[in-house]
Parts: C-alpha cells; structure tokens; sequence
C-alpha cells in the first residue's frame, strides 16, 4: 500500500503507481486499486492550496512476485520509459514499457493491456508519440538520437503492409505507365514506401500536398 499526493487526482494515482513500480519491480498494474482520500483544492490565487490525496494498493500476490533482474538503463533510457509510462497512463492505457538502446538509438516497446488508443487511428497517435519523444531527447542530449515506439508489433504488421501496397502500385505503374498517388500518410509511413521502392527499375517516388494530408505519388521513370 502506497499513498501519494498530486496537483490532481490524476497526479497522485500516477505518483502512487511509480512508487508501487519502485516498491514491487514486478507488480501487476491492472490489479492495483486507487482509493481517493482527497480530491484536493486549488485555492483562490494560489491561498489555501490542498492536494489530491490517494492510497494505491496491489495484491500481494503480485506485488511479492519474483522477477528477474532488470538490466541497468543508462538514465536516457530510464529517463524515456518514464515518460512513456505517463503518456500511457494519460490515455488510460495499462501496459509495460521496455526501453533498449543500442548504436542506433532507443527503442521502446509497450506490450500488455489495450494499446489501442496508443496506436490510434493509423498510427497517428504512436506517431506523435515518437515524434514528441525524438523532439525531447534531442534537445536534452544536444544531438539527434534516434527513437522509435511500437505497441504489440504495430510497427512491424503495418511495415509489412505498406510494402504489399508499395509493390502493387509500382507494378499498376510499370503496366499502365500512369502515376498512382497513395492515400495520406505520415513522414514515417512515408518514408517506408520510399525506402521500398526505391531500388524498383522503372519507377520513382515522391511526396506531394500539404501536412497532414501528405501522400506519396508513384511514377514511371
């Protein structure tokens, strides 16, 4: 059982749930229950300010349960689960977050719970989620580091279908010698169709319109 105060009540369930984190590395947090002891109070220009008060308990089953030890995170890493943890939280999404860093940058992986509303539609909320982090860590590191988010493979089925969609518009192109324009896509997806195409003999890519309605066109050489 941990207690914890907040702005809000949303502030103290988050800072409840990180303690219970510290607390029982292998804590479930989906069986952790919140009781709102206080909901808080602003106060008139800041005289009188209360906060929210709330108690976060996890069953001890779940709580006590051996885990392996996690490896070390250098603290970027550390630094990015935490945020993606409470962007997750935000959108009421109850997942675990695993960060790995390698020669090529960060990448985090949320796997558990309903990812959905962190997916979106297309992708575009995971999307802004990525660009946002990359923004943030540049910025803090003084260069570019690259970041990419998934949740539940999306990453990985919707690569695979953008590939399928890329070769089947190069091969209309190829028979009928007419350009094929994509729907709109982000930079990201974009830039996946450009990658695939790009060593395809007899067309070329390009993008075309305005954000967020940005779209590829596929032409013959």
């Amino acid at each position: 059982m941990v207690e914890a105060t907040g702005e809000t009540v949303g502030e103290a369930k988050w800072a409840a749930l990180r303690e219970l984190e510290r607390l029982h590395p292998a804590v479930d947090k989906a069986s952790v229950r919140f009781e709102v002891l206080s909901s808080g109070e602003r106060g008139l220009l800041g005289v009188g300010y209360a906060p929210a008060r709330v108690i976060a308990t996890a069953d001890a089953a779940t709580a006590d349960a051996a885990t392996p030890e996690a490896p070390e995170q250098t603290d970027l890493a550390a630094d990015v689960r935490a945020l993606v943890e409470r962007i997750a939280y935000e959108l009421d999404v109850r997942c675990d977050v695993e960060v790995r860093q390698n020669e090529s940058g960060l990448h985090v992986e949320c796997e558990g719970g309903e990812v959905g509303a962190l997916i979106g539609r297309f992708g575009q909320t995971i999307d802004a989620i990525q660009y946002l982090l990359n923004a943030i860590v540049a910025k803090r590191e003084g260069e570019r580091v690259e970041v990419t988010i998934d949740a539940a493979g999306y990453r990985e089925r919707r690569r695979g279908l953008l590939e399928g969609l890329a070769v089947r518009s190069a091969e209309r192109v190829l028979e009928t010698g007419e350009a094929v324009e994509l729907d709109p896509m982000s930079a990201v997806e974009r830039k996946i169709v450009h990658l695939r195409l790009e060593d395809v003999a007899g067309v070329e890519t390009s993008s075309a319109g305005a954000e967020p309605n940005r779209y590829v066109v596929v032409s013959p050489v």
